[in-house]
């Protein structure tokens, strides 16, 4: 029963990465180059199990949630209060990265099923998004969505099984590592759409009363089908013919399970887009209640930071105007989206970097609690295959931007890698300085 439960409570973060983000960017991916992405979604479901295993990990030994971690081990000085303002900026710009996707895939699935005008639509979801913050059960409403979310992820699955694609060709895209021409942001879209930042500030609030090995065998599961999930997304675009859209998605599915698939479609990836654009305002306020304001009902709370103040409530609102600004733009839905989910995994390595000195932090975790060798490898290898394809995407940005030529994406990455690895030299003598500081 405990382990059930454990299950249930990680399902939490694998209903989170499963929006209207991992929809559009998984399906363009498969509809664009076919299989070729695989890897990076095996890789992105492998680093958000890691990653998730270590904040929870964490705050099951230290009662201390990810944002409060930050904010010990930052105490004192000018220079600390600057970083916790960096840090707050990344994710609460993060959220609204995310929360602009949430509402234009809300309001895409909406009018595919309704065919109601778009403006409308997007009121009426910012609205209902804020209605339930400010009544303050959010929860209970996205988990009653959460389950016609994973209704829509069982159509994938089945329909993915259905379309049977080359298990030659699927093999090579999980197991060699490819760039196709013009894949690289929505390679790194795949990594942020599933290894989301801010679910990590999320997972260390809800792990609270576990035991380790009821935490570590909960995201398994719940990590591992979501992950499964996006992969028969990827297969499902891979048999859309001619230009990528959702009406297209729509019409695979129902060509393979009948009209009510689409119909299915359409108002799961409403729910997803709701339910998450409930999600992301939230994580934001919460994160910087963490930071400035003693933690989320802990001790220490600063009750200027309480659900119904306006500090709390601004972060929020904020977040959550900018998803309803972008739906009121007229901006093309799937662009958006792909570009936010692209722009938070270049966020993505501050989470992993923080991550990786707290968990070698023997003051913060004590003996019990410290990395081992396996899992310090491969959170060092999730935090450098993220920070190399954030680099590589800001350095097309950058060139792009100054009308600089592009150079060949091969090289590209290659200077990225050579620049992660020096950033990572001064990352691994903190941890290490960490593991030996209560030693002397």
């Amino acid at each position: 029963m405990k382990r059930l439960l454990a299950v249930l409570v990680a399902s939490v973060i694998a209903a989170a990465f499963i929006g209207p983000g991992t929809v559009t960017t998984c399906a363009r991916a498969g509809a664009e180059h076919r299989y070729a992405l695989l890897w990076a979604l095996l890789f992105s479901t492998v680093a958000t199990l890691v990653l998730q295993e270590a904040s929870g990990r964490l705050t099951v030994l230290t009662g201390l949630d990810l944002a409060r971690a930050l904010r010990r081990r930052s105490a004192g000085g000018a220079a600390a209060a600057l970083m916790l303002v960096v840090v707050l900026g990344a994710i609460v710009v993060g959220c609204a990265a995310y929360q602009a996707g949430n509402v234009l895939g809300a309001v895409a699935g909406a009018e595919l099923a309704t065919g109601w005008p778009r403006p409308a639509l997007t009121l009426a979801a910012g609205a209902l998004a804020a209605a339930l913050l400010i009544t303050g059960s959010p929860r209970r409403i996205a988990l009653a969505l959460s389950a016609l979310v994973a209704l829509m992820g069982v159509g994938f699955l089945v329909t993915a099984a259905l379309l049977r694609p080359p298990a030659g060709e699927v093999a090579a895209g999980l197991l060699v590592p490819a760039l196709p021409a013009g894949s690289g942001l929505l390679a790194l879209g795949l990594v942020g759409t599933t290894v989301v930042p801010y679910n990590l500030f999320l997972m260390s609030g809800v792990a609270r009363g576990q035991t380790l090995g009821e935490l570590r065998f909960g995201l398994a599961v719940a990590i591992g089908l979501g992950g499964l999930i996006s992969m028969g997304v990827l297969v499902v675009g891979a048999a859309v013919e001619g230009p990528f859209g959702y009406p297209a998605v729509a019409d695979v599915l129902a060509a393979r399970l009948g009209p009510w698939a689409g119909a299915l479609f359409a108002w799961g990836l409403c729910a997803a887009g709701l339910s998450s654009a409930v999600t992301a305002p939230l994580a934001a306020a919460i994160t910087a209640r963490g930071l400035f304001g003693g933690g989320s009902r802990g001790e220490g709370d600063d009750p200027r930071w309480g659900d119904r103040s306006w500090r709390y409530r601004a972060v929020w609102g904020g977040v959550l105007a900018v998803g309803v600004g972008f739906g009121l733009s007229g901006v093309r839905p799937v662009p958006a989206i792909v570009f936010a989910q692209a722009a938070n995994g270049v966020l993505l390595p501050l989470a992993a970097i923080f991550l990786l000195l707290a968990v070698n932090d023997r003051r913060l975790m004590g003996e019990r609690g410290l990395n081992g060798a396996v899992s310090n490898t491969a959170m060092a290898a999730v935090a450098l295959v993220a920070l190399v394809l954030g680099l590589s995407q800001l350095g097309r940005a950058a060139a792009g931007a100054t009308g600089l030529s592009l150079p060949p994406e091969g090289w590209l990455v290659a200077a990225a890698a050579i620049l992660g690895i020096a950033l990572a030299i001064p990352v691994t003598r903190r941890a290490v300085r960490g593991r030996r500081a209560a030693s002397r």
